[in-house]
């Protein structure tokens, strides 16, 4: 099962993952989130991806999730932030993120406050709501 919000205001697409998704499913859900990409382009773009109960990808569905993220890197995403407590998870989403190059826009959270946080400020103000 999976999820998608977009808050136009402040240009965050939001998602979750949550267990095992089958094939099918992972199509609709890059279809899905393409479109919601879309609605925000022409601004940076911020991804908020929830992935706490998400359970280990098949290959195909690991390779949509790497062109899903190509294309947002296509179209301005310029942050993404992880909320992952899975290590075999976060193990397939490093090796993914690399795979599209965008392990060098993704920081993983525990928290979605400072995922949000992070996702509006940027470090300087990430600094600052973790020294609180």
């Amino acid at each position: 099962m999976y999820r998608i919000d977009v808050d136009r205001a402040e240009s965050i697409v939001s998602f979750a993952l949550e267990g095992y998704i089958r094939l099918e499913e992972m199509e609709r859900f890059v279809v899905d989130l393409r479109a919601a990409t879309d609605e925000v382009a022409g601004q940076p773009i911020k991804i908020e991806a929830d992935l706490r109960t998400f359970r280990p990808a098949s290959p195909e569905a690991a390779d949509l999730i790497k062109r899903v993220q190509e294309y947002g890197l296509r179209s301005g995403v310029t942050r993404v932030a992880e909320l992952v407590q899975n290590q075999i998870v976060a193990l397939q989403l490093n090796r993914v993120a690399s795979g599209s190059g965008t392990d060098k826009i993704l920081r993983r959270f525990w928290q979605e406050s400072a995922a949000r946080t992070w996702l509006k400020h940027g470090d300087a103000e990430l600094g600052v709501a973790l020294q609180s």
